[in-house]
C-alpha cells in the first residue's frame, strides 16, 4: 500500500521543494483520521450524545489534543530513527518487555478490528438484510483479499474521499439541527462525569486515541522519507508532518463533535434510548430525507472497510516489528500479523450477542491498553540511543508522561465505577 524508501540509496537525491510542498506530505495523518472516525467512534459518539447530551464533548477535545501530541511524537520517531514503534521496541528493549508490550498491542489491534468489521457487517445488514455474522465474514474476506493482493491502494483515495464527504454531511447538518451552542461551548472545555458515564468516557477516549494508530503512523510516515542522513530533509519532514497531523486530527475532532452534537439534539432531547447503531441513520434524515438510511449505511460500510484495512496493516506492522522487520505485505510475518488481527476479531464476533455493546466495549479495551503504548513511546522517543539529537526535550518528555498518567487515572476511575 505504501512504497517505503528504506534501504534505497538516495544519497545524491535532493528534493526541490517549493511553496506547495505541504501537499506532498498530506496523507499519513488522513489515514490515521480514518481510523478514528470509524464504526467504533460512531457507536461511542452516538451513545455519548444520546445518553448524556452535550456533557461529554470535553472528552472529544481532550482526546484530540492528546492524539495530536502523541501522533506527532510517534511520527517523529519514524522520521528520525527510520524505525516504526514496533521495530524500535524489539531492537532497544529487553526481549521479555518487548514481547509483553507488543503482544498487548496485538490484542488492541484485535479489539480495533472487531469494531471495524462489526461496523461493516451492520452496514450490510442495513443495506441487504444480511445477518451480522455473515456480513462480518464477508467484510473480513474482502479486506484480507485487498491487503494480501495489495489492491487496496487502487481504491484507497476513493474510500477516504467518500468517508470525508459523509463527515462533511454531518458537519453541514449542524446548520439544520437545533443545537444549544452555548451549552455545547461550555461542554467542550468543561470536564464532567455524569453518573454511570465512565464506560462511555473511556470508549470515547479509546475510539479517538487508538494504540494501533500510533504503531501505524510511525510506519507509514516513512513513505515520505528521502534521506535520513540529511538534517535539512529531516527537519523539513518534521515541520510538514506536524502540519499534516494537526490538519488531519482537527478534521477528526470536528466530525466526532458533530456526531455527539446531533445525537444530543435528536435522541437526548427526545429521551430516546439508543440500543443499536442503525438508529443513527435518522441523524441524516434532515439533510437526505428518505434516502438517509441508505446513505448512512453505505458510509458506514466504506468506513468499516477502510478502517478494517488500516487496523490489519497496523497488526502486520506490530507483528513484523517483533522480528525487527518493517511492514511488507509480501513478507510472511506481516501477513501473519494481518491474519491474526482480522481472524481473531471475526472469531469473537461469532460469540457476540449484542453488536452495539460489542462496539462500545471494544473501544473501552483500547483505552485500557493505551497507557502501555504511551509509556513505551515516551521511553523510546526520549532515548538518545534511539533518536540521537532528535530525542524529546525535557518538556516534551514530561508532557507525554503526564498524558500517560492521565489515561491511567481515568482507567482506575473506570474500574472503580464498575465495582
Amino acid at each position: 500500500m505504501f512504497k517505503l524508501f528504506r534501504n534505497i540509496d538516495k544519497k545524491n537525491y535532493r528534493p526541490v521543494l517549493g511553496g506547495m510542498d505541504i501537499f506532498k506530505y498530506i496523507g499519513p495523518g488522513l489515514l490515521v483520521t480514518v481510523g478514528f472516525i470509524d464504526p467504533g467512534n460512531w457507536a461511542s459518539n452516538l451513545a455519548a450524545g444520546a445518553e448524556y447530551g452535550y456533557a461529554l464533548l470535553w472528552m472529544v477535545t481532550l482526546s484530540t489534543i492528546m492524539l495530536i501530541i502523541l501522533q506527532h511524537n510517534v511520527a517523529h520517531l519514524g522520521i528520525a530513527s527510520g524505525l516504526c514503534l514496533s521495530e524500535a521496541t524489539a531492537i532497544y528493549l529487553k526481549p521479555g518487555y518487548s514481547k509483553f508490550l507488543l503482544i498487548s498491542a496485538m490484542m488492541a489491534s484485535v479489539s480495533t478490528s472487531l469494531a471495524e468489521i462489526l461496523g461493516g457487517a451492520i452496514a450490510l445488514q442495513m443495506l441487504f438484510d444480511i445477518p451480522v455474522k455473515v456480513g462480518a465474514v464477508l467484510v473480513t474476506v474482502f479486506v484480507l483479499i485487498m491487503l494480501f493482493s495489495n489492491s487496496y491502494k487502487v481504491i484507497e483515495k476513493w474510500i477516504i474521499a467518500f468517508v470525508s464527504v459523509i463527515g462533511l454531511s454531518f458537519l453541514y447538518e449542524l446548520s439544520l439541527a437545533d443545537i444549544d451552542w452555548q451549552s455545547a461551548g461550555v461542554a467542550w472545555v468543561t470536564p464532567a462525569f455524569p453518573d454511570g458515564s465512565m464506560v462511555i468516557i473511556m470508549s470515547v477516549l479509546g475510539a479517538v486515541v487508538m494504540p494501533h494508530n500510533l504503531f501505524l503512523h510511525s510506519e507509514v510516515i516513512q513513505s515520505r522519507q528521502w534521506n535520513l542522513k540529511d538534517d535539512k530533509v529531516i527537519k523539513k519532514q518534521l515541520r510538514y508532518e506536524f502540519l499534516d497531523t494537526l490538519f488531519s486530527m482537527l478534521i477528526g475532532w470536528a466530525i466526532n463533535s458533530a456526531m455527539i452534537l446531533l445525537a444530543a439534539a435528536t435522541f437526548f432531547k427526545a429521551g430516546t434510548h439508543v440500543t443499536e447503531l442503525q438508529q443513527a441513520n435518522s441523524l441524516l434524515a434532515p439533510l437526505l430525507g428518505k434516502h438517509a438510511a441508505v446513505v448512512f449505511a453505505v458510509a458506514l460500510l466504506f468506513s468499516g472497510i477502510a478502517s478494517t484495512t488500516t487496523s490489519g496493516m497496523a497488526a502486520g506492522t506490530i507483528f513484523a516489528g517483533m522480528y525487527k522487520e518493517p511492514y511488507d505485505i509480501k513478507d510472511n510475518h506481516s501477513r501473519v500479523g494481518v491474519a491474526i488481527s482480522l481472524l481473531f476479531a471475526l472469531g469473537i464476533i461469532m460469540l457476540i450477542t449484542n453488536p452495539f455493546q460489542g462496539l462500545i466495549f471494544s473501544q473501552m479495551f483500547l483505552s485500557i491498553q493505551l497507557p502501555f503504548t504511551i509509556f513505551l513511546q515516551v521511553r523510546l522517543t526520549s532515548s538518545e540511543r534511539v533518536m540521537g539529537k532528535y530525542k524529546n526535550t525535557a518538556y516534551t518528555k514530561y508532557l507525554l508522561i503526564g498524558l500517560g498518567v492521565l489515561v491511567l487515572v481515568l482507567n482506575i476511575a473506570l474500574f472503580v465505577s464498575l465495582l
